[in-house]
């Protein structure tokens, strides 16, 4: 009766005031990607009601996924670290050079490297950069836009020292890992054939669903994760609440770090190759994505499904753009920028409002 009283705007209303901003901007982003994806079956085709399709975007943005979750928890700790597209094209390359050694310098090494050795090496240069950059910002307080736009220049220039040609990687081992398909059962199609043919996902992509999975459960029910929202919502007021400022703008850092290498790793098994022009432009999809998921700029804001999500969107948008004939650089840059500025406006607008009725 209370409900019928106060109306559908007193309803809208009394949910706006209960719902953190966190979740509400997930709930817009979960939202305006079923309604892109369904928007892309009417308009696109039946192309995208194959499961098959989805689980393409998923396969291809699998270290995206993964860099973007390091990207949100900075972010949301009140931070931001360009460094990560040039730390997954430094990794890519470091273990092809690693693995086919024997193919590229014959006369130092007699045998290739182990693939168990190229993801420790790989684990390796995201921590180390985790940690430098991490004490840069957090200990002698300069500025994350400055640290990590040396930390991707750096990352860009040594992965042209470590090998300059691309090339593809020859190593039996790692071929196999990385021709490796994870059957999803129950989500098969028929091909033109008359074949059933299973749906699949690589193994990269369980990877990333762990990862999402494990920081999801760290920001929502750990004292680490709530010192991350508390520090990027109000520094101040998180020192004096007790909580180590400078050690959580360190950890967030390294988690970043951290994440930037085994999604190298995992970009490493999904292109086969090493090569300088690698990941260009990752770092921004990642900011993007964790920004259309709804982790603000300004810090305290964010939630790692909603940065899931918000690869997912923007994977969608580009194919949609492809599937439209508009597969051009510039299309989709443009796409991606109209894409971002909608989403800032509608957290803007959607802030706004809140605020506006909690102050009545």
């Amino acid at each position: 009766m209370e409900n019928k009283k106060k109306g559908f705007s007193g309803i809208v209303n009394d949910w706006f005031v209960r719902t953190s901003n966190t979740n509400l901007l997930l709930t817009i982003t979960i939202a305006v990607f079923f309604l892109m994806y369904i928007g892309a079956i009417i308009f696109q085709g039946e192309g995208f009601l194959k499961p098959q399709t989805f689980f393409n975007i998923l396969n291809a943005n699998a270290s995206l996924i993964i860099t973007s979750v390091g990207m949100s928890i900075v972010m949301i700790c009140g931070g931001i670290d360009i460094s990560v597209g040039g730390v997954v094209a430094l990794v890519s390359m470091s273990c092809a050079v690693y693995l086919d050694r024997d193919v590229l310098t014959p006369e130092k090494y007699s045998e290739p490297g182990s693939v168990a050795m190229a993801f420790f090496l790989a684990l390796g240069i995201g921590v180390a950069f985790g940690l430098v950059q991490g004490f840069l910002v957090a200990y002698l307080d300069i500025q994350p836009f400055i640290v990590t736009l040396a930390g991707m220049f750096f990352a860009r220039g040594m992965t042209t020292i470590v090998h300059t040609a691309p090339f593809n990687v020859q190593n039996e081992a790692f071929v196999a890992l990385k021709d490796t398909r994870v059957n999803v059962p129950g989500f098969g199609s028929v091909n033109k054939l008359g074949n059933y043919v299973n749906a699949y996902v690589e193994i990269g992509v369980i990877v990333a669903i762990l990862i999402v999975i494990v920081f999801f459960v760290v920001l929502r029910w750990t004292k680490l994760g709530r010192s991350f929202y508390a520090v990027g919502g109000n520094a101040q007021s998180a020192l004096m609440l007790g909580i180590n400022v400078k050690l959580t703008k360190f950890l967030s850092h390294l988690i970043c770090g951290t994440l930037a290498g085994i999604g190298g790793f995992v970009y490493f098994m999904h292109v086969g190759s090493g090569s300088a022009t690698h990941a260009s432009g990752m770092e921004m999809n990642a900011i993007a994505s964790s920004i259309i998921g709804g982790t603000m700029l300004t810090g305290g804001v964010g939630n790692i499904i909603g940065t899931l999500f918000g690869v997912l969107s923007l994977s969608t948008i580009q194919n949609i753009v492809a599937s439209a004939g508009l597969g051009d650089a510039w299309w989709t840059g443009i796409t991606i920028a109209a894409m971002l500025c909608i989403f800032l406006i509608i957290q803007s607008v959607v802030i706004a409002r809140k605020n506006k009725i909690v102050s009545k």
